[in-house]
């Protein structure tokens, strides 16, 4: 039973905890790490490794996204960012990438995101995706997804992600048609990954859309302002067995259909990703780390999406810094440095070798121990 602590006269609040706050516990046995697979499958998609990358501009353009997929991952463009907002956002991108006040950065993502998005240009940009090869996703927030839909669908994607901040199965308006998840997803004939969210009821609420993956998390890391502006603040372990146990639930319910996890928050380590598998995430959605490649589009700075938000932004700009290495050295190494930050994913299946799990959904069983 969930951990409530009363925080004053009449007011209760349940106990979360968050990734830092958890460790994996190894069984009796170990594995070669050779015997260890990272491979997943989202619908009829396969994928060599659990990530996905965040449709940030500081990290996917549609060669970042296409190079992503060669490695394994999925690469998720936004199509309301600057890459259908401008016919060639290089000089806009480097621009950005040079700045290093944080009050200016805000007021300049705000202006460089008011230039409107460009139906056209929606189309190119998945056009460059398929011409790639591999899979093709995008990305779109609820408030736009109907207007944006038709133009989405027509230029031909295989995965639609529908994401924001924080996504509910019913929206309520009395100003704008709202979005009505469970129809809109039952006239597609293409898996949909929609969130995030923070709890159980919602997980299996979105699940009961008929979703393909539910995003958990606000994608929050030392940068996000979510909880300075909103007070959200979304523990991750706790987040993510919520929504695992919505995922049995809904299993049961259904008779057997699966609905992936993907964990977006607070992962920035091999180690960090371990945890959240271990706590029942099918993927993670990596933002700030895929920054720190050589192909990030934005030279090494980063900021969320929300943070150009026009008139509340939720994210503070991180100036550029000097890359770790190409992408693939960041997913599968060799390492320099001791922190984690390189090898995300030969560091995983070490974990899952160390621990003597040979797939993910095996690893999912780990053994976990709170020790904060």
């Amino acid at each position: 039973m969930r951990d409530v602590v009363e925080i004053g006269l009449g007011k209760t609040a349940h106990r979360g905890y968050h990734l830092d706050d958890i460790a994996i516990v190894p069984s009796r046995r170990t594995r070669d790490v050779d015997d260890v697979s990272t491979g997943w499958q989202l619908d009829a998609y396969q994928f060599g490794i659990p990530c996905v990358g965040h449709p940030s501009d500081a990290t996917m353009s549609p060669a970042s996204a296409v190079r992503l997929g060669q490695l394994g991952g999925l690469g998720v463009l936004n199509v309301e960012g600057l890459w259908t907002r401008y016919e060639n956002p290089t000089k806009v991108l480097e621009e950005l990438a040079g700045l290093d006040e944080e009050a200016r950065a805000t007021k300049r993502l705000q202006e460089v995101y008011a230039e409107p998005i460009r139906p056209d240009l929606i189309t190119e940009r998945v056009r460059e995706l398929r011409d790639g090869g591999g899979t093709v996703a995008v990305r779109v927030s609820p408030q736009h997804t109907l207007a944006l839909a038709p133009v989405i669908l027509d230029a031909g994607v295989d995965i639609l992600v529908i994401q924001g901040t924080i996504v509910s199965a019913e929206h309520v308006s009395t100003t704008d048609e709202p979005l009505n998840l469970k129809e809109f997803i039952a006239d597609l004939d293409l898996p949909v990954i929609v969130g995030g969210c923070t709890d159980y009821k919602t997980a299996l609420h979105l699940m009961r859309t008929g979703a393909a993956g539910v995003i958990v998390g606000i994608g929050g890391d030392e940068w996000s302002t979510t909880e300075s502006v909103l007070g959200i603040r979304v523990p991750m372990a706790t987040a993510i067995a919520d929504a695992a146990a919505a995922r049995r639930d809904y299993l049961d319910e259904t008779g057997g259909r699966h609905v992936h996890l993907i964990a977006d928050g607070d992962i920035r380590t091999s180690g960090d990703i371990a945890k959240a598998l271990g706590c029942g995430a099918d993927a993670v959605m990596l933002g700030e780390p895929l920054s720190l490649c050589e192909e990030a589009p934005a030279g090494g700075a980063w900021w969320h999406s929300a943070a150009s938000h026009p008139s509340l932004p939720r994210g503070a700009f991180e100036a550029a810094g000097e890359p770790l290495g190409s992408m693939e050295r960041l997913l599968f190494g060799p390492a320099d440095a001791p922190d984690g930050q390189l090898n995300l994913f030969g560091g995983l299946r070490r974990a899952m070798a160390k621990c003597g799990y040979r797939d993910l959904k095996e690893f999912q069983k780990v053994g976990l121990i709170l020790d904060r």
